[in-house]
């Protein structure tokens, strides 16, 4: 505040399971009150569908007394909002009980829980994420009222993947994208144009720090959306938001540190623990799909020859595969994990893979055989659910999620996700209506 006297406003922003960002606007003298004591919210946001909506069966809202808890602001995620009219922080925050306890259905707390269980036995996650999005145009009517990519009523060929025209002609926006993560200390890397009109790519660089490179996606999304709007251009983060283009993914980079700062993938030991890693995660890929792919429409991206992977399988330097391991030295072996659309819940993303990854170092299995070629084309490998019902199901029949996600958490997860179903299963489309009347 002594640094920033001009200061009107604050954001307090919170993530529930689904991704989506909440919170309240506040007076700027409320932030000593968010780091020392914290900000009342209902624990019961947490128990909210994806458009907001009170879900019952979550056992969080009326039936316990919708009782508040304490929100505490994030340490090192108070920044400034280049994009708002009036001179304004924002700030991230963090749930606990009224007692003091953390909220253990609280996204962050359970990523927290994971990254302190790796650390007592020595291993320290190194993670990065890679994000896909659309840039629109508002006004126009692309499909059925969305809006179009831009670039694309020049002609609907016009991918231009890589191309670095599009950047140009959008380099004003994007100048305002890399100086608002400046800003708010994300740590950006490079941006990309990607395979479908108006669609592009912004990759964060590594952290050895999971709850930090989580926080970084949802300071991300949120970057993109405020300096779109100051460009009179609307973003999409949404997983499938055209048929007939490519999907936005969520790619996730990562590896493990030991205590002495090497990578636990290289060196002799390196290929079995890689191996052990790869095991694992193939194995949990299949319970884990709903946590990856966290939305109705997300199911739409996974189709053969997308990029986006239909079969728990792995290979090294392959982009058709789930899991893939990139061209890269030693020193800096990896795994990609592809699956996640671009709305999902970053934290909820990296409690599954950082779970995975912890039981793989332990048992340290053999992994099945690399694939190699295409792998949509590989019929052997075990199909993964195009459908969110389906997916739902196999994360109910098995327990990883709940050790993923914590006992509490996971079962709030599920109660949304099947209302989600529900939600959509309630209405009738258009093509139906066209079809059958």
């Amino acid at each position: 505040m002594a640094a920033n006297p001009d200061l009107q406003a604050v954001e307090f922003l919170l993530v529930d399971p689904n991704g989506v960002m909440r919170g309240k606007w506040a007076p700027a003298d409320s932030l000593k009150k968010a780091f020392q004591e914290g900000v009342n919210f209902p624990m019961s946001i947490h128990g909210l569908d994806i458009w907001g909506r009170e879900v019952a069966e979550t056992g969080l809202h009326i039936e316990t007394g919708d009782k508040d808890g304490y929100f505490r602001a994030v340490p090192g995620t108070l920044s400034r909002v280049p994009w708002a009219n009036r001179p304004t922080a924002q700030v991230l925050l963090q749930g606990f009980t009224p007692e003091g306890e953390p909220l253990r259905f609280d996204c962050r707390n359970a990523l927290s829980r994971i990254t302190k269980a790796l650390a007592r036995r020595d291993f320290y996650p190194v993670v990065a994420f890679e994000l896909e999005f659309y840039l629109l145009e508002p006004g126009t009517d692309w499909d059925d009222g969305m809006p179009a990519p831009v670039g694309a009523t020049s002609g609907p060929d016009r991918q231009r993947m890589y191309g670095l025209d599009d950047l140009a002609e959008y380099g004003a926006l994007f100048d305002d994208i890399r100086s608002a993560t400046e800003a708010q200390n994300l740590p950006i890397d490079t941006i990309i144009k990607e395979a479908a009109p108006g669609q592009f790519e912004v990759n964060l660089k590594h952290r050895c720090d999971p709850l930090r490179a989580a926080d970084d996606v949802i300071m991300l999304r949120r970057i993109v959306f405020g300096c779109a709007r100051k460009h009179s251009l609307q973003a999409t983060f949404m997983a499938k938001p055209f048929i007939e283009y490519a999907g936005n993914g969520m790619h996730v980079h990562a590896s493990m540190l030991d205590g002495e700062g090497n990578n636990v993938f290289a060196g002799e030991a390196g290929e079995k623990n890689l191996g052990g890693v790869i095991a694992e995660v193939i194995r949990t890929m299949p319970q884990g799909l709903l946590l990856f792919i966290n939305s109705w429409n997300g199911f739409r991206r996974i189709q053969p020859g997308s990029y986006a992977p239909t079969r728990a399988v792995w290979a090294e330097n392959n982009r058709s595969v789930a899991l893939r391991i990139p061209a890269s030295t030693e020193e800096n072996r990896r795994i990609e994990h592809r699956i996640a659309g671009a709305d999902a819940n970053p934290y909820i993303v990296l409690c599954a893979i950082l779970q995975a990854m912890m039981d793989g170092l332990e048992k340290l299995e053999t992994p099945p055989p690399p694939i190699t070629g295409n792998a949509y084309e590989n019929t052997s490998a075990q199909q993964l659910p195009d459908d969110m019902d389906e997916a739902l199901q196999l994360t109910q029949s098995g327990q990883f999620c709940d050790r993923a996600l914590g006992p509490e958490l996971a079962k709030i997860y599920k109660d949304l996700k099947r209302a989600e179903i529900l939600a959509f299963w309630a209405e009738i489309t258009p093509l139906e209506r066209t079809t059958y009347l």
